[in-house]
Formats: structure tokens, C-alpha cells, sequence
């Protein structure tokens, strides 16, 4: 039987289906960390890889380092799946989430610091909440009763006075405004994120406030912490760059156009 031209004519290729939009993306904000990055990373990607229950990719951005970070951070892209470098040639931490968070196409957008200070399980009791629909942030703490931290006299006090200064004047009702451990779901940070002005170490607290007034769900995770004692965070400069946004906060409007929160509802896949 002889076989039709048209049969043996190559078929068209088939139409490629998107690719499936990432639940979490976790972003790690670096600069000058070739002593820990890959430490660090691998640790994250070994804790996804193993035991989240969720899609995932991770996020290095590199904010201007100087030491070898950006060549690890490419070293660990070529190795590793689900893992991508951002590359900025101004510092700030804030303009690094800003720069990673404004390009993901997750669900959910995370970040955590480099030295990974937070233990790893609070992670998806973070995250959860935020996937639900229940809450639009959500951040862990180290100031809940409940919490495990081990750090030293001197970063515990200016921490809880800078937390007792935002209730007093901005009248935040969240109990740690600074851990580096925080996620939002991507519908409240497009409407978040173009009204943050600080792109250094202000810009979390400033995310919070902002929500806040708008009326979004802010969910708090207890968390076990251990101080980094090399962290290269310079505490007086930070905390005097923290002054002057608190103070500009103070004079911007308390009312923003949601009030009240928002009904609950789950993100669409």
C-alpha cells in the first residue's frame, strides 16, 4: 500500500506549553561574601531540594561586591539548578530586592540573608500563609515570645529599642521590623514596591509600614536565630540611616488608600 504524501510529510512541531509559574522565589542579597556564599547556598539548595514542599528557584544579587563573590555566584549558577545571579554595580541591600523582586515571576518572593542566620524550618510556616492567601507578608521574628536567639547584649538592645521607636512613632503593630527573613506574595509587592524610597537597610522597615497602612495582612513566624559574629553590618551608620527614614516616614500620610484588610483569597496557580 503506498503510503500518502501527505503522511510522510514531516508533522508541524508541536506548540510549547509555559513553563509553570514558580511558587517561591528566595532572594539572597550580597555583597563581599566569597567567605560564606557557597557555604550558604548550598545549604538553601540542599534544604528546597529535600524538604519544600513547593516549587522553587533561588536568587543571588550581587550588589557591587568587590572580592570574589560575583565569580562564585556564577560558579554556583553553572552548577546548580533553580539558581540565578543578578549583578548590580551600585550597593544597598534595598536596591538589590528591589532589583531581583521587580524581574521574578514567582507567586511568592522571599528573602533571607547571606549568613543564613535563621534556622531553614521556618521557611514554610513563612511561606504557607502567603501561598493560602491568608496574609500578604509575612516576617519572621526574633522579639516573639516564642523565638530562639542567640546574640549579644548590644545588637539585642538596639534592636528591640529600634522596634520600640517604630511603635511609638509610626505605630506599627509588627514586633521585628529588621530580621533578614521575610516574604510577599507578588499582587501586594506590584503595589508595594514603586512607593519605597530607600534602597539600603531602611527598606524593610519601610515595606512594613507601607503595608501596613494600606491595610495588608502582616503574619509574624517565631524564629531560632544565631548572631553572625562576622557580620560586616556597620551598626551605627545602619541605625542613624534608620533615624532619618523613620522620620520621613513620620511626616508622610497615615491614611493610604486601603485601610482595612483585604478579604481572603488563594493565589491562582
Amino acid at each position: 500500500m503506498r503510503i500518502p504524501d501527505t503522511a510522510a510529510a514531516p508533522s508541524a512541531e508541536p506548540r510549547r506549553r509555559p513553563a509553570p509559574r514558580v511558587d517561591l522565589e528566595v532572594v539572597i542579597p550580597v555583597y563581599n561574601e566569597e567567605e560564606t556564599l557557597a557555604r550558604s547556598v548550598l545549604r538553601l539548595h540542599n534544604f528546597l531540594s529535600q524538604e519544600f514542599p513547593y516549587s522553587w528557584m533561588i536568587t543571588i544579587a550581587d550588589n557591587a561586591s568587590v572580592d570574589a563573590t560575583a565569580e562564585i555566584a556564577q560558579a554556583l549558577a553553572s552548577d546548580l539548578e533553580h539558581l540565578s545571579v543578578v549583578r548590580l554595580e551600585q550597593k544597598g541591600r534595598g536596591r538589590a530586592l528591589r532589583a531581583a523582586w521587580s524581574r521574578s515571576h514567582a507567586r511568592v518572593v522571599a528573602y533571607m540573608d547571606a549568613d543564613l542566620s535563621t534556622d531553614l524550618r521556618a521557611l514554610l510556616p513563612l511561606v504557607a500563609p502567603l501561598l493560602s492567601g491568608h496574609s500578604e507578608i509575612a516576617i519572621g521574628s526574633r522579639l516573639l515570645r516564642s523565638s530562639r536567639v542567640d546574640r549579644g547584649f548590644k545588637r539585642e538592645f538596639i534592636s528591640r529599642s529600634y522596634n520600640r521607636l517604630l511603635h511609638a512613632v509610626l505605630h506599627a503593630r509588627f514586633s521585628d521590623a529588621q530580621c533578614g527573613f521575610k516574604a510577599v506574595r507578588a499582587d501586594a509587592l506590584r503595589e508595594l514596591l514603586p512607593r519605597i524610597q530607600d534602597e539600603s537597610w531602611f527598606f524593610d522597615t519601610e515595606l512594613l509600614v507601607l503595608a501596613q497602612r494600606r491595610g495588608l495582612r502582616i503574619h509574624e513566624v517565631p524564629v531560632d536565630w544565631i548572631d553572625d559574629p562576622n557580620s560586616s553590618v556597620a551598626i551605627l551608620a545602619t541605625a542613624l540611616e534608620d533615624l532619618r527614614g523613620v522620620v520621613r516616614l513620620a511626616f508622610r500620610s497615615r491614611r493610604g488608600p486601603q485601610t482595612q484588610p483585604r478579604p481572603l483569597r488563594t493565589l491562582p496557580s
